[in-house]
């Protein structure tokens, strides 16, 4: 595993500076293509439900039962499942509604009154810190998953770097409203994103001393956890909401059919 630690790192900060593409994509057009977006949102959301669960999950299992009985490992991993859920949900709740991603439209257009600025400001650094927080755990999803399994690192990074471009636009938006400096509002999205590859860096040198096969298979779990979260808590409720129905479903359906499609030719 350790040899995998570079590559790793590397999906986990190029999936986080994806926030970075979402700054300039805002602000370089006046609006968003948000059929497409809804498609993209519920293809993400697709991928990252059906690799939790085919993937990671059964993978986990047998991860922790290379040390303990299958059915304590089987109680084990579902906790762990369930932990990670919990994790990223109370990092939720401790951020204020106003200024969690979660709470907030993620895409806007460059109007704003010059009365309105300072309220901008805000919203874009809080928004900022906010997406940081977010993106710890994040991190820890792709660091663990390239770590274990560098092809399903890839196809997580990807699916994590898609859904953080909208994050980016959070961001760089009311910066730019506020400021009128691209600069700046880029540099905030830029930024926001590294917490990604820190909360990896983070995690990993936490957990080193201790990674046996029940405790990487337990955080491979939470992962799976964190992952069903974010696409049942975040990218649904946003392709739903920038978009039809349908929209999100049939990007949903397709993200499943090439995760399934993906993982049968790498088997």
């Amino acid at each position: 595993m350790s040899s995998n630690y570079y590559p790793a790192l590397g999906l986990t900060l190029l999936a986080g500076l994806s926030t970075g593409i979402g700054s300039l994509l805002a602000l370089m057009v006046n609006h968003t293509n948000k059929k497409f977006l809804t498609f993209a949102l519920g293809f993400s959301a697709g991928i990252m439900l059906y690799v939790s669960f085919v993937e990671i999950m059964p993978q986990a299992g047998v991860t922790v039962a290379q040390e303990i009985a299958k059915n304590t490992a089987g109680w084990i991993t579902t906790t762990a499942f369930f932990g990670g859920m919990l994790f990223i949900w109370l990092i939720d709740q401790l951020v204020p509604d106003f200024e969690n991603p979660h709470e907030m439209s993620m895409i806007g257009t460059l109007n704003a009154e010059p009365s309105e600025e300072a309220r901008l400001h805000r919203m874009g650094i809080f928004t900022a810190v906010a997406i940081a927080i977010h993106n710890f755990p994040e991190g820890l999803a792709v660091f663990f998953s390239a770590l274990s399994n560098p092809d399903l690192g890839i196809v997580i990074a990807a699916t994590i770097a898609l859904h953080n471009i909208p994050e980016g636009m959070a961001v760089a938006v009311p910066i730019y409203f506020a400021t009128k400096s691209r600069t700046r509002a880029f540099s905030y999205s830029f930024l926001s994103g590294l917490a990604e590859p820190l909360g990896a860096i983070i995690g990993y040198t936490l957990l080193k001393p201790f990674l046996s096969p029940l405790v990487f298979g337990s955080v491979l779990a939470g992962v799976a956890g964190i992952m069903v979260y974010i696409a049942l808590d975040e990218l649904l409720p946003a392709a739903e909401e920038y978009g039809e129905h349908h929209i999100a479903i049939s990007g949903l359906i397709l993200g499943m059919g090439v995760m399934a499609v993906s993982l049968l030719l790498l088997a």
